[in-house]
C-alpha cells in the first residue's frame, strides 16, 4: 500500500546541488550535522546556504529585516556565514496548545490553526516553501536542507511538506540520521527504509550514525548486516560531542543538559564558588537558549527547575531567570498550581535577584491581558506583583533586532524582540537597559534585585554579562572578576563542529553523490 506519492517532480528543473539531512527521529541530530556540511563545504570554497521548509519550534530569531525564522536556520546561516534569511525557513510552527499552533510564512504570522486547519493550509505554506528555495538555491552552488522528525511517519506523508517530498522538489541526495546515544538505532534505520515508498527510497544516497560512544570498528558487522538489508550504506560514525558550544534547537535537550550537574562550565568546583542561577522550567518555554552564554561562565552553576524543592536544592540561588513563553497566561497559572510563584516572591523578599525575558518579564508584573485569545483562552489574571508594571498581549507582533546600553555598567547590549505584549509601568521603576531616544528596553525595581526585558539574546554580550554576574558576586560576598572570563562565540564551535564531522563521514563519497 502507497501512503504518498510526489506531488511536484523535480525531475524537469535544472536543480543546484543539494543534500538533505532527515532523521529516524526527532533529536536524532539532523539540526547540528546540517549546520556541519554548511561549514565543511563553506571551508571548501563553496557558497552554501541552509533550508528547512517547515520547523516547528518555540526557539526563534530575528532577521535583520525584521522577520522570524528557526534558531536553527539562523545557526545554521552562522555556519555558512551569511545572515539569517527568512528564505531558510519559509514556515515557522509555534505551539502554544497541544493541538495548536501560532503559523509564521516568511517571517510573519499568518494565523493560530488547530492541526487540521493548517493540514489545509499546507498546499499554500509549500507553495511559498518551494519559491523561497529556488530564490535561496539560484544564488548558492549547494544547499544543505534539513528534514523534520522522520520520512517514515505513514500518518503525516499524505501532506508532508518538510522531507521526502521537499527533497523530491529540490533533487537533493539525502542521508537518514540515527541517534545511536538512544539505542535501538539499527532497527529504527531498518524500519525506516521499509516503510518509505519506492519513489522515497530512490531519493536516499545513504545511512549516518550520530553520537557514538567507543570504539567505531566494533560497528562493522552491524553496519554490514544494515546495509546488506536495504541496500544502503553507510556514509560515517559520528561521535559523540559533549558540550559542543551551540544553541540547542529542542527544549527536552536543553533542559536534560542542565537538570543535573554537569551542564555548565564550573561543574566540579566547590558550590560556595559559584553563582548559583536557576532558570525556572515553563510548559511552553521559548527562546530557552537566552542563557546559552551563561552556561560556559567558569564561576556559574547553571539549572533548570521545575519544582520548589528543585529551586532551592542548594539553598537560596543568587539569581533566578524566568524565561520567554508561547503560553504567558497559562505558564504563570502552572507556577501558581506548582507553587514557583509563592516561592519566587519570597525568594525576592529575601534578597535574590529575579530576571524576567519577554513571557517571563511580563509574569513579573502587576496585571496581564489576552483580549483577543492570542495565546490562549485564558483572558487575564494577576501577575506575580514584582515590578509595577502591566502588560496587554496584543494581535500586533513586534520583531526587530534591537541595540541598547545597560545603564549602571555602561555596557553594550543587543539582541532581538519577538513579542505580541505592550507593557507599561505603573509605579515607580528604573531605565536597566536604554535603547535609541532612550527607549527603556529594560526596566528594574528601584533596588535593581528585580528587573525584566523584551530583549532576547540579552547574556550574549560579554561585558553586560560579567557585569551581571559580578553584581551578584558583590552581592553575595564575592571578589568580582573584573574581566570577561568566557566570550560568546559560536564561530570556533561551529569549526571544532566541522572538523569532528569531516573526519568521521567519507566526504569524498558525499561529494561524488552530489556530482561535485
Amino acid at each position: 500500500m502507497h501512503f504518498s506519492h510526489p506531488m511536484y517532480a523535480g525531475a524537469g528543473r535544472k536543480a543546484k546541488p543539494a543534500l538533505m539531512l532527515q532523521g529516524t527521529s526527532s533529536n536524532a541530530g539532523k539540526s547540528v550535522l546540517a549546520a556541519a556540511f554548511c561549514r565543511i563545504f563553506l571551508q571548501d570554497g563553496l557558497s552554501v546556504a541552509p533550508f528547512k521548509s517547515q520547523n516547528m519550534a518555540l526557539n526563534s530569531y530575528v532577521t535583520p529585516d525584521g522577520l522570524e525564522i528557526g534558531r536553527a536556520q539562523a545557526v545554521q546561516a552562522a555556519a555558512c556565514r551569511l545572515e539569517p534569511d527568512v528564505r531558510t525557513n519559509p514556515v515557522l510552527l509555534k505551539p502554544n496548545s497541544d493541538t495548536g499552533s501560532q503559523v509564521v510564512v516568511m517571517g510573519r504570522p499568518v494565523g493560530n490553526m488547530r492541526v487540521r486547519e493548517y493540514v489545509q493550509y499546507k498546499a499554500k505554506a509549500f507553495e511559498q516553501a518551494r519559491k523561497a528555495y529556488d530564490s535561496l538555491a539560484a544564488e548558492h552552488d549547494i544547499v544543505v536542507l534539513e528534514g523534520a522528525g522522520s520520512p517514515a511517519e505513514i500518518n503525516l506523508k499524505q501532506h508532508d511538506i518538510v522531507n521526502m517530498q521537499m527533497a523530491n522538489y529540490a533533487q537533493a541526495k539525502v542521508l537518514i540520521t540515527g541517534d545511536i546515544d538512544r539505542g535501538g538505532v539499527f532497527a529504527s534505520l531498518v524500519g525506516t527504509w521499509e516503510l518509505l515508498d519506492p519513489w522515497e527510497r530512490n531519493l536516499v544516497a545513504g545511512f549516518l550514525l550520530n553520537r557514538f560512544r567507543g570504539d567505531a570498528s566494533l560497528l562493522d558487522p552491524a553496519l554490514e548486516y544494515v546495509t546488506a538489508r536495504t541496500g544502503v550504506s553507510f556514509f560515517g560514525v559520528v561521535p559523540y560531542v559533549g558540550q559542543l558550544g551551540l544553541p540547542e534547537e529542542d527544549s527536552v535537550t536543553f533542559k536534560e543538559a542542565l537538570r543535573g550537574q554537569a551542564g555548565y562550565a564550573g561543574a566540579g568546583k566547590e558550590k560556595d564558588e559559584l553563582l548559583h542561577i536557576v532558570v525556572i522550567d515553563l510548559p511552553h518555554i521559548s527562546n530557552f537558549t537566552d542563557v546559552d552564554a551563561l552556561k560556559a561562565e567558569p564561576d556559574v552553576c547553571l539549572r533548570v527547575v521545575d519544582s520548589v524543592e528543585a529551586l532551592l536544592a542548594y539553598g537560596q540561588p543568587h539569581a533566578v531567570i524566568l524565561p520567554g513563553s508561547k503560553n504567558t497566561l497559562g505558564d504563570l497559572a502552572t507556577l501558581r498550581r506548582n507553587g514557583l510563584a509563592d516561592a519566587l516572591f519570597r525568594l525576592v523578599q529575601q534578597g535574590c535577584s529575579v530576571v524576567g525575558i519577554c513571557g517571563g518579564f511580563q509574569m513579573l508584573g502587576e496585571k496581564l491581558a489576552d483580549p483577543d485569545a492570542v495565546e490562549s483562552d485564558s483572558g487575564r489574571c494577576e501577575g506575580l506583583g514584582l515590578l509595577p508594571v502591566d502588560t496587554v498581549i496584543g494581535t500586533e507582533k513586534t520583531l526587530s533586532r534591537t541595540s541598547g546600553v545597560h545603564v549602571p555598567s555602561g555596557s553594550a547590549v543587543h539582541g532581538y524582540e519577538i513579542h505580541h505584549g505592550k507593557t507599561v509601568a505603573t509605579g515607580d521603576v528604573t531605565t536597566f537597559i536604554r535603547g535609541d531616544g532612550d527607549a527603556a528596553l529594560g526596566i528594574a525595581s528601584p533596588s535593581g534585585k528585580v528587573w525584566g526585558t523584551y530583549l532576547h539574546g540579552v547574556f550574549d554580550a560579554d561585558e553586560f554579562r560579567r557585569a551581571f554576574l559580578d553584581d551578584l558576586r558583590v552581592k553575595a560576598g564575592m571578589q568580582p572578576a573584573g574581566r570577561v572570563l568566557a566570550p560568546y562565540s559560536i564561530d570556533s564551535a561551529l569549526d571544532r563542529l566541522a572538523d569532528v564531522v569531516r573526519a568521521s563521514v567519507d566526504m569524498r563519497a558525499v561529494y561524488n553523490v552530489l556530482g561535485l
